[in-house]
């Protein structure tokens, strides 16, 4: 199965208890078709290998199935929680976004999105140093202003 295919079948399961297992998200899910594998996160920690991450992600053999769950599981209660039930996003580079540990303009489509052709930037220097060579007087136009306070008539 492809991963677009099987994104569209994994649903997120969201908000759930520690007590809450594998075969128990099993016997929820059941009802709504086959289901092919459940996930719960373990936390990074090693002192805490029992615990999950208080979600986890479950999938369907077929994607119908998948939206059927998310359609009657969404805001329902188990264990006492009322849980989030969605369709399962891809997984996010850990070089990209806020987690990053690059810098953004390291980061692989930066340079090419953002990046100043030679041209438009030899434009611009020559815009600059063309102002440079010709100061202009701090005080041209200000002639008139020799006296304060109002004009008189």
């Amino acid at each position: 199965m492809s991963d677009a295919a099987r994104l569209k079948s994994t649903v997120y399961v969201g908000g759930l208890d520690q007590a809450v297992t594998g075969r128990t998200l099993m016997e929820a899910f059941l009802p709504f078709g086959e289901i092919v594998d459940i996930t719960l996160p373990k936390p990074d920690l090693p002192s805490s290998k029992d615990l999950h991450r208080g979600f986890g992600y479950v999938e369907f053999e077929l994607p119908q199935d998948a939206q059927e769950a998310i359609d009657n599981m969404d805001q329902s209660e188990l264990y006492g929680r009322v849980i989030k039930v969605s369709a399962a996003k891809p997984q996010k580079d850990s070089n990209e976004g806020l987690g990053s540990k690059t810098a953004v303009w390291q980061q692989e489509g930066y340079l090419a999105k953002h990046a100043v052709s030679e041209e438009d930037r030899l434009a611009t220097e020559e815009a600059t140093t063309g102002d440079a060579s010709q100061p202009e007087d701090p005080m041209q136009g200000l002639e008139g202003l020799d006296v304060a306070g109002p004009k008189p008539e």
